[in-house]
């Protein structure tokens, strides 16, 4: 199977996954009293509001290996009520132009780069697509792990996330920071599918932590944006309120991301 057919079933699942969330009355269409047995709205009801065939929308939802136009793309967006992020996704995983190649393995961090974050009093670290931790400072170890503590190959933070109990105890809004992050990590998911690493960190994750299973079944996808994220330093009594910056591209590589946590002014009406 080919990078493209990888695409197209994803593409295919995703729609799927966003026709059953869109209740008839949500997408304001009226129909007979009863109970349905598809959640959500039907394939053909889908197809009405797009504007498209019965038959090329189910062959969509199949993955199979069609060569549909932007403005139907768009079309199926707007019916489905995609949010910014879900239609981001979606042209994504449409665009046949995209890079067909797995992710390489991972590049060195500039020197300079490296020196940049280093002079930070902020977390900050650099990871690519797969979360794997490149670099980081000091404040980013002394606020979430010690990175240096565990292999080269286990410096994943989607995995950490799950696995590491301190971490985890570190982040008061975990709940909420774990949705985020694993929605951002399902985007790259399917970018790359077919890529094997993915195939198998998922894999993982899903036979060993209830949580992360729970968040994956429900298929949300996230676009890297600032977000808030209140961490408790060791020996504080109080949890500190972080905004994340994510910037990319500054490696001549647009898989990696330098995430920089600045501190803010808590919010009087916060629960944390």
């Amino acid at each position: 199977m080919t990078v493209m057919n990888h695409k197209a079933k994803a593409m295919g699942l995703f729609l799927k996954s966003r026709r059953e969330r869109l209740s008839p009355e949500g997408a304001g269409l009226k129909y007979a009293s009863g109970q349905r047995k598809t959640p959500g709205l039907r394939r053909e009801e889908v197809s009405v509001l797009a504007g498209v065939s019965v038959t090329y929308y189910t062959w969509l939802e199949q993955g199979r290996d069609l060569n549909p136009s932007r403005e139907v793309i768009n079309s199926i967006a707007q019916a489905l009520q995609l949010s910014p992020a879900e239609k981001s996704h979606l042209f994504q995983l449409w665009n046949t132009h995209a890079s067909e190649t797995l992710l390489a393995a991972p590049a060195l961090v500039d020197p300079q780069i490296q020196k940049i974050i280093d002079q930070l009093a902020y977390p900050s670290h650099i990871t690519n697509e797969r979360t794997e931790v490149l670099a980081w400072n000091k404040a980013a170890q002394e606020m979430f792990f010690d990175f240096t503590s565990i292999p080269v190959q286990e410096r994943y933070f989607i995995r950490l996330l799950f696995e590491d109990t301190e971490m985890r105890r570190r982040i008061v809004n975990i709940e909420e920071f774990s949705n985020y992050s694993v929605g951002v990590f399902r985007t790259y998911y399917d970018k790359h599918r077919g890529d094997p690493w993915f195939e198998t960190i998922v894999e993982h994750l899903l036979q060993n932590y209830a949580e992360f299973e729970r968040i994956w079944k429900q298929y949300d996808v996230q676009l890297k944006k600032v977000k808030r994220v209140f961490l408790q330093p060791p020996g504080a009594h109080q949890p500190v309120s972080y905004d994340i910056q994510s910037l990319v591209n500054l490696a001549d590589n647009p898989d990696v991301h330098i995430c920089i946590y600045t501190p803010v002014t808590a919010d009087p009406t916060s629960d944390y």
